[in-house]
């Protein structure tokens, strides 16, 4: 990802279409973005995710902004937790007067960040959830995802996956929302290409919690 991709790609166009109509733009003063994700969580991606939109909003702030006005992100940690993510999205909104949410790596995260923009009728920008249900079952109007789905990404590696001709098959899984629904996908995608393939024995630890060790022998 180019250091300005995140938000002058994504968040800043976001904030046009947030902040319609048209009048709104007339206002002075900064673009309100709250940021929400599970930084203390998943540090191994969330600090470089954190340096890029950081490095991104001061070119785009030198550069003049957005329409005239500048950026200004308010981040909050959820602490990996739905409940959480929603507490502080309230805050945001309530307190901090956001135009605009983005955020949510994890897929339950990113669910319940979609649910609360539904009804608080408040444009959210899921920039790193998988999960299909963003924008297909749990999908509204005011929730737009800025990578490939869980369904895109797995429809990349079947193929490849069913030119090995291989019958029997062991899958490992994150016990949560992106885990489950990268599962589901795979299966009904190799089943697609190859009918008589078998899933033999599936192994799905806890998010953050594999036991390698034991899941090695599981599928051995």
């Amino acid at each position: 990802m180019k250091k300005r991709e995140f938000l002058a790609a994504g968040v800043a166009p976001a904030a046009i279409a947030a902040l319609s109509p048209v009048g709104a733009w007339a206002q002075s003063g900064p673009i309100r973005i709250g940021e929400i994700n599970s930084y203390k969580a998943q540090p191994a991606f969330l600090d470089p995710y954190r340096k890029g939109w950081e490095m991104a909003l001061e070119e785009i702030n030198a550069a003049g902004g957005v329409a005239g006005r500048k950026l200004e992100v308010i981040a909050r940690d959820d602490g990996g937790n739905p409940g959480d993510a929603v507490r502080v999205a309230e805050e945001l909104v309530s307190r901090e007067r956001v135009d605009l949410l983005v955020g949510g790596f994890l897929s339950h995260i990113g669910l319940a960040l979609t649910d609360f923009a539904k009804q608080k009728k408040i444009f959210f920008l899921a920039s790193e959830p998988l999960t299909d249900k963003i924008v297909w079952q749990n999908g509204n109007r005011y929730t737009f995802r800025l990578r490939a789905s869980t369904y895109m990404q797995t429809a990349m590696l079947v193929p490849e996956a069913a030119s090995w001709k291989k019958k029997r098959w062991a899958i490992v899984y994150p016990n949560y929302e992106y885990g489950q629904s990268a599962a589901a996908s795979f299966k009904a995608l190799m089943k697609s290409l190859q009918p008589d393939v078998e899933f033999v024995v599936e192994q799905a630890p806890a998010l953050g919690k594999v036991d390698a060790g034991a899941v090695a022998q599981a599928i051995a």
